[in-house]
């Protein structure tokens, strides 16, 4: 598979995910050169400004511009975060057709610049949205990434933390499936530095702990509109993934093919990746319950995007 060489990332949409996407980018030096791309240019524009302020605290060179899609030409990742936003009340799925819509604009003119790097996706509802992706671009499925259970997952190793006394880096734990409410705690391999923890739960605290998984969304919405700064942590995670060759095991979303049992899906499952974006898909142990939330969640994601493509 060819790999776009260099550090250069393309951020098309810089709305609250993608500015603070963009900050925390520049703030970890994860990139050598930075292009924002935004329909609100003065917005954009106003970003690079800002940004290139803080270039001289930064750990090391970077370059902010603003640009357009021919900037993508040569990116080894374009990120897209554009898109009609989450309203209150509105689940990620009642998204889906307004933005698959503005996706087919976004894509065919990143592809049209002559861009083979790697896409990350992450607009909501983001699983619909990568498969999109790959649909409309026509790269390899180890070329388009969802941000997929990124943000759950983290949420999920955040609240076992604050429950078992440990920091949350000492959680392994994932949540797979859907971006979403069809989410599944994968509670049957969770453990802290190998010790299983599944039993420490009953099973009316472990429905609370995936409740305030699911729902922080919303709740976050409610208080302040949207959320930003956890997704942004998430996506600069898969951009070092993949930037410094990581091989490292990341819950994103990814075009299944038989794994865990099911086909032709984008949906968040334990993937290795690295600088030819997703290595390998890991198959991780589930239970017979696990296994039927799973199915469902696919189901759900399947039943959304029939006949959009």
């Amino acid at each position: 598979m060819n790999i776009t060489s260099g550090r250069k990332v393309v951020l098309v949409g810089t709305g609250a995910v993608g500015s603070s996407y963009a900050f925390t980018l520049v703030n970890q030096s994860l990139c050598d050169e930075l292009v924002l791309v935004d329909l609100n240019e003065e917005k954009a524009k106003g970003d690079v400004m800002d940004l290139n302020h803080g270039i001289v605290y930064t750990p090391s060179p970077i370059k902010i511009k603003f640009g357009t899609y021919e900037d993508c030409r040569d990116a080894a990742i374009v990120v897209i975060s554009a898109g009609a936003a989450q309203k209150p009340g509105e689940t990620r799925l009642d998204l889906v057709n307004k933005n698959v819509n503005i996706f087919k604009s976004i894509v065919k003119s990143i592809m049209d610049s002559g861009f083979n790097g790697i896409f990350l996706v992450a607009t909501n509802p983001v699983d619909i949205l990568a498969y999109a992706t790959w649909r409309f671009s026509g790269l390899p499925k180890e070329k388009v990434i969802g941000s997929g259970t990124i943000l759950d997952s983290a949420r999920f190793r955040y609240l076992l933390g604050e429950e078992l006394d440990v920091a949350p880096t000492s959680v392994h734990a994932y949540i797979i499936g859907e971006h979403g409410d069809s989410a599944v705690p994968v509670w049957s391999s969770a453990n802290v530095s190998g010790k299983f923890i599944e039993n420490h739960f009953t099973d009316r605290r472990k429905d609370e702990i995936f409740v305030q998984v699911r729902d922080a969304a919303y709740q976050i919405i409610e208080s302040k509109g949207a959320t930003y700064y956890g997704i942004a942590m998430g996506l600069a995670r898969i951009t070092k993934a993949i930037l410094q060759n990581e091989d490292v095991v990341l819950p994103v979303g990814s075009l299944l093919e038989g794994e865990y049992g099911h086909t032709d899906v984008y949906i968040g499952v334990p993937t290795i990746i690295n600088r030819s974006g997703k290595k390998d898909i890991v198959e991780i142990l589930l239970s017979d319950i696990e296994k039927e939330k799973l199915a469902k969640s696919v189901k759900t994601l399947k039943e959304i995007g029939s006949g959009l493509f």
